[in-house]
């Protein structure tokens, strides 16, 4: 009855000239206009959405762009010298327009803080006074004057003006403002930008209206082609078949009325609830059916796809009422035998359980590239995943120890081990294994490793001895290999205890996925530690084991390496004649073995500039060139934008001189314990300035100062910028002045060290002295060769004060033959200077740069001997250049004295 119900309503619905279906009056027309409506909504909301996107960004873009140009022109090299000239109009306005120009803003003036322009776009008003807006005068002059730099919208009535515009202040060195950079970009050419894009959202927007009618329309056609045009004798002919279908269908169907009384049930309804023949009309209580089947068949109450069991089968059950629907009082019960589909479902969860794990084991496992972590992750994933109460895994020794896997051995190591809650051994216990294991002949263990291939073994005695004995009982087991790369690194044994669901063929095939993916990643962690061991070991190689003692110099020093990976940072102590010290610090661009090696061809570089005594913005010049020949021969050693600072402290006359190439300034903690961070030219970063001159500072260090060099792995983290890292180092630094320099070292690291750095860190720390005056004796030698006699004579008496006679006679002989140069092919001044501490220097400089060079004399040649005499009489000796002439220079040690 209900069916016939069905039929009829479908009859009357579907009876109309199917033609109007796509009508306005129809269903598929009314969906039709609803769609296009929405999606005209949706595409005008969304144009909308996108112009003001635009135009946000755009005029994001603007301040940026404003912002970067002003700063970087305020901060331009020689701008307050330009200002404080005579004529800063004619030297700025040039600059402003080229970089105007270059940079597609509107404007860039240098304005003076009385309102006079300076440089403008338009020529004629340079020179004339500014008339600022009141808004200009009240919100942003303020800020500038203290130091701030303000973006902010100009707009000016006459003409009418709208702009972004940023303005940066330029203060002098005495404090005082010399004037304001202003950079403009109009807003009309923002909303020109966003103009241009207009044609395409519109296109894309009518193309996306379009698209949907053409859908929508094709959906209604469907419509009505699925209902195939069918009138009422159609429908009629449909209701002729319905007994049969519904008497052919596998879905039993049973429809009780209002009185309890079942109206209707088909065959398959009365085969899965064993219906008598005369079952219709009958009472459901009549039935002979169990009490919960006559519950569900008489109750009101409405269910979906509730489960439900009748006798061996499980029903599927689905229950209606029919009257809200047209029909008589009663309702509809829908039975499918679901027996096989529950068993079919149980499989899927199974399955589904199974690809959840292997999808946690992808998210989980290989996270780190460390071999003990990457072992115990599998097994947290195993036994958290319940898929093992016990996992184990054992590695060959020789991987343990980031090696390559060797074949045939039987003895591993304990990696990780994992135990459920309630699991044989230690219930919930963890272990930290560090065990050698033994593989037992014949073991399950053994055969895995031999095969390759994963083993499951059943038992129901005592468990056979191996790495991770049970208690005794019924278990399962799988042990399966970690195979990578061709080779066997290990195994993982999956153990299932007493009483749980054994393991079976698909459990099996899962374990040999589980341990392939772990495999990939212990064999990567394996690869990164031995190249990791190999990259530190080659870094540790190239930086100072120890730094020398230097006269009047107390240096410590710190390596911080990285968290993961090795840098590049290095640092280094270079002995130079006279008693005086180089120290170097440097950060090579990137990580790993590349940085590790473009360290040392820096070091060895740096070592070799500094044998030649080149003053310290030389040599950054020429590490600069070899950087740059470095990187056209070899790019992938990445040497190029590495940092370098290089620092000579000479402890006669205590003054540092330093130059930087693109590296951190260094910090000096005077001898009251005050820290500052001093100023140094700064360069740009080696392989980058393009023949850029590097330049040098002068410090005088008084004596007891601590001069601080590091990288700037010490001072910037992920967390705080640079700014901040250097205020905290400053602080650090601080004390009441009796630190040692390792103090000082321990200090900082202490303070400034994260947990987990990214990045290595290297920190040298100085405390400077002083060269006695008694160490120390000067003359002043006229252009005349009569004059030697003298110098020779007070040499040899200060050498007399000093208890030096031993070697009187050499030094007058090297004195006489320096000294004779000096005056025959130099120029004046000339002068001599004796050094005493560790040895005897003597100095002979003079206003020439011309060098004498050591030559083999000829039997005839009447001069030509004198460098050779003083290369044998000396322990060393050499040339300095100087920015008044140059330094000849000899070293002498001085001779032992009994104890």
């Amino acid at each position: 009855m209900f069916v016939l119900y069905r039929v009829r309503r479908l009859a009357s619905r579907v009876g109309g000239d199917s033609r109007a279906l796509l009508g306005v009056r129809s269903l598929a027309g009314r969906v039709l206009l609803v769609e296009l409506a929405i999606v005209v909504l949706l595409v005008g909301a969304a144009l909308t959405a996108m112009v003001l996107q635009a135009r946000s960004s755009t005029v994001n873009d603007a301040r940026r762009v404003t912002r970067g140009v002003a700063e970087s022109f305020a901060h331009a090299p020689g701008l307050v010298e330009a200002l404080d000239g005579p004529s800063p109009s004619a030297v700025l306005q040039p600059r402003a327009e080229a970089v105007r120009r270059a940079t597609g803003v509107d404007s860039v003036v240098v304005i003076t803080p009385a309102f006079v322009q300076l440089t403008s776009p338009h020529p004629d008003y340079v020179g004339r006074p500014y008339q600022a807006p009141p808004n200009v005068v009240r919100d942003v002059v303020p800020q500038l004057y203290a130091g701030r730099t303000v973006t902010f919208d100009l707009q000016e009535p006459r003409p009418h003006y709208h702009s972004i515009a940023t303005a940066v202040p330029v203060f002098g060195p005495d404090g005082v403002p010399r004037a304001v950079v202003a950079v403009n970009i109009t807003v009309g050419r923002v909303n020109s930008v966003v103009g241009a894009q207009l044609p395409v959202l519109l296109g894309g927007a009518a193309g996306a209206v379009a698209l949907a009618a053409v859908a929508t329309g094709l959906a209604g056609r469907r419509l009505r082609r699925q209902t195939r045009g069918l009138g009422p004798s159609e429908l009629g002919r449909m209701y002729e078949h319905h007994d049969a279908v519904l008497h052919a269908v596998r879905e039993g169907v049973v429809i009780v009325g209002g009185d309890g009384r079942v109206t209707l049930a088909n065959d398959e309804a009365r085969r899965l609830l064993d219906l008598p023949a005369d079952a219709e009309r009958r009472q459901v209580a009549e039935l002979g059916l169990d009490a919960g089947t006559a519950d569900l068949l008489s109750s009101p109450e409405e269910v979906t796809d509730g489960i439900h069991p009748a006798g061996d089968r499980l029903l599927a059950v689905n229950k209606r009422p029919t009257a809200p629907f047209g029909g008589p009082p009663g309702s509809v019960v829908t039975l499918r035998d679901s027996t096989e589909l529950h068993e079919l479902t149980s499989r899927v969860e199974a399955a589904g359980r199974r690809r959840q794990l292997l999808y946690q084991a992808g998210l989980r496992i290989g996270g780190t590239l460390e071999v003990t972590r990457t072992c115990e992750e599998l097994a947290d994933v195993a036994v958290e995943g319940r898929f093992a109460d016990t996992v184990t895994v054992d590695l060959l020794e020789s991987v343990a120890r980031g090696e390559e896997p060797a074949t045939g051995g039987r003895q591993l190591r304990r990696t990780a081990l994992r135990e459920a809650p309630g699991a044989p051994g230690a219930p919930g216990g963890r272990a930290e294994p560090s065990t050698a294991v033994t593989l037992a002949e014949h073991s399950p263990q053994a055969r895995s490793l031999d095969s390759g291939r994963a083993v499951l073994v059943r038992s129901t005695g005592p468990a056979p001895a191996g790495p991770d004995p049970a208690d005794a009982g019924p278990y399962t087991v799988i042990v399966a290999p970690l195979r990578a790369g061709g080779g066997v690194l290990g195994l993982v044994e999956f153990r299932r205890r007493p009483g749980t669901t054994p393991f079976d063929a698909d459990d099996l095939l899962l374990a040999e996925e589980l341990a392939a993916r772990a495999a990939v990643s212990v064999d990567n962690a394996r690869r990164y530690t031995r190249e990791h061991q190999a990259a530190a070991a080659l870094q540790h190689s190239l930086l100072p084991r120890t730094v020398p003692r230097r006269t009047a110099l107390e240096v410590a020093h710190r390596y911080l390496p990285a968290g993961a990976g090795v840098g590049g940072d290095w640092f280094d102590v270079v002995p130079l004649p006279g008693f005086r010290t180089a120290l170097v610090v440097g950060d090579v661009v990137g990580h790993g073995i590349n940085a590790a090696v473009a360290m040392g061809r820096l070091r060895t570089a740096i070592r070799t500039f500094s044998a030649l005594d080149l003053p310290p913005d030389e040599v950054l010049g020429r590490l600069d060139e070899l950087v740059a020949q470095a990187d056209e021969e070899c790019g992938a050693l990445e040497i190029t934008g590495s940092t370098c600072a290089y620092a000579v402290y000479d402890p006669v006359t205590g003054i540092c001189s330093i130059a930087r190439a693109g590296h951190l300034g260094p910090a000096l903690v005077h001898p009251d314990g005050t820290a500052e961070y001093p100023d140094a030219a700064l360069a740009p970063p080696l392989g980058t300035g393009g023949g850029h001159p590097y330049e040098t500072t002068d410090l005088k260090l008084a004596e007891g100062s601590r001069l601080v060099l590091f990288t700037d792995g010490l001072v910037e983290t992920r967390d705080h910028d640079i700014d901040h890292g250097l205020e905290r180092l400053r602080a650090a630094l601080a004390d009441d002045g009796t630190r040692t320099p390792d103090a000082t070292c321990e200090a900082a690291t202490s303070a400034m060290r994260a947990p987990n750095p990214t990045d290595d860190a290297a920190l040298l720390v100085a405390r400077t002295g002083r060269l006695a005056p008694e160490q120390v004796a000067e003359w002043d030698v006229p252009a005349d060769p009569s004059a030697v006699s003298p110098v020779r004579t007070a040499c040899a008496r200060r050498l007399a004060e000093w208890g030096l006679d031993e070697l009187g006679f050499a030094t007058e002989l090297i004195l006489s033959e320096l000294v004779t140069n000096a005056i025959r092919y130099g120029t004046a001044p000339v002068k001599v200077r004796l050094i005493r501490d560790t040895g005897l220097v003597c100095e002979v400089s003079d206003g020439s740069s011309t060098a004498p060079h050591l030559r083999w004399a000829a039997t005839t040649d009447e001069g030509g001997r004198g460098l050779f005499l003083v290369a044998q009489l000396a322990h060393r000796w050499g040339t300095r250049y100087t920015a008044a002439g140059k330094v000849i220079w000899c070293e002498q040690p001085l001779p032992d004295r009994p104890d």
